[in-house]
């Protein structure tokens, strides 16, 4: 009884922290803070996830002393037989509803709720690093399909053969950074070329970073301070790419606080033939930029303190092998092997996110000593 004691007592001081968001979120002060606003109106849906559980947790203890009170007392066997019933029903359910709210008692990462920028780059391999990216970028893109996300491409550079030396796009719906946050790191493929004559295996990698989509509010940026250039796109775009300066490039020069040193930062964005759209966009990333550098000493604490890889942004990390003449992919962050390369490759990656998660999970317990 003592874990449910202390869970009880962790519990306690929410119906009153709710009253007192829900309250908050209702005051014109805060509604015109936006950054304030957003902070609450999280944490009250959270806080109302987690009374919502503690609703059904202290509903099954009250049957279950009811059950225990009616085994004893009762003299009708009908009567004890039910209630012999709905204490097993009742005794499986406190356990699992326990883990439940353990996890939702742990401060989630903030940024789960995020959208998220996608970036992967050819590596290692030459011309088939790029081939192998392009792989990943195609992964990517029917995973999110089964998500119902949606993919959005800002800029892309092609490879000599195919694939792509570098493409960055946008991933918008619901809690996206959140999961995909698992897949930053060196992925590296073993396969034969279609540019190897000989037969032999080769292997090449791809970098892959998600960074969390950052807010308006979230960044400070002085946009008098932006030297912009345009240019036209290359690439599908049949005449008009010939006669339209629609791409966009950006310039910014920013002081890194955890440095000290200023950096110029450099973007380019050829997403769509409308200009003004490509300068948005631009803007956008320039914002996601300067918010995942200005987080990462958070990220680097949390890499600190918990024993795994996942999720702690270390991009130079080599995360998972896709090893094609075996049809094997290892992510060797938790030890995680499949034979099922092929549907891996047409977006079937859900399975190994939700082992990460719950490897995540396990670690979060673990460091709050719940």
């Amino acid at each position: 009884m003592a874990t449910t004691n202390n869970i009880l007592e962790r519990l306690d001081g929410l119906a009153s922290r709710f009253d007192e968001v829900s309250t908050l979120i209702t005051d014109p002060a805060v509604i015109a803070d936006q950054r304030r606003y957003a902070k609450l109106s999280k944490e009250y849906k959270d806080l109302g996830d987690i009374l919502e559980v503690r609703k059904d947790y202290v509903n099954a203890l009250n049957a279950i002393d009811e059950a225990k009170d009616i085994i004893t007392n009762e003299s009708d066997p009908e009567m004890k037989e039910m209630a012999r019933e709905e204490l097993a029903t009742n005794e499986k359910l406190v356990p699992e509803l326990e883990e439940r709210i353990k996890l939702l008692l742990v401060p989630a990462d903030p940024e789960d709720d995020r959208n998220a920028v996608l970036e992967i780059r050819g590596g290692t391999g030459g011309d088939e690093a790029a081939l192998f990216a392009g792989d990943l970028f195609r992964m990517y893109s029917k995973y999110c399909e089964t998500k119902g996300w949606n993919l959005t491409v800002s800029s892309c550079s092609e490879g000599a053969v195919g694939g792509f030396k570098e493409i960055i796009c946008t991933v918008t719906g619901e809690k996206v950074y959140g999961t995909l946050k698992y897949e930053s790191g060196v992925h590296r493929v073993q396969r034969i070329p279609a540019t190897e004559t000989q037969g032999r295996v080769h292997t090449s990698a791809a970098s892959v970073a998600v960074l969390p989509e950052a807010e308006p509010f979230d960044v400070e940026i002085n946009e008098g301070e932006i030297r912009w250039d345009t240019f036209r796109s290359s690439g599908a775009g049949g005449q008009n790419v010939n006669k339209v300066e629609s791409g966009v490039r950006l310039r910014y020069n920013w002081k890194n606080p955890n440095t000290g040193v200023v950096e110029e930062i450099l973007i380019e964005c050829t997403e769509t033939r409308d200009q003004p759209k490509n300068k948005e966009r631009a803007l956008s990333r320039l914002r996601t930029f300067i918010y995942d550098k200005e987080h990462q000493k958070y990220v680097d604490d949390i890499a600190k303190r918990r024993k795994t890889l996942v999720s702690t942004g270390d991009r130079s990390a080599k995360i998972r092998t896709y090893n094609y003449p075996q049809g094997r992919i290892t992510d060797h962050r938790i030890n995680y092997t499949i034979y099922n390369l092929g549907a891996f490759m047409d977006g079937d990656i859900q399975d190994c996110i939700d082992h990460l998660i719950v490897a995540e999970n396990a670690e979060r317990l673990k460091e709050s000593e719940l």
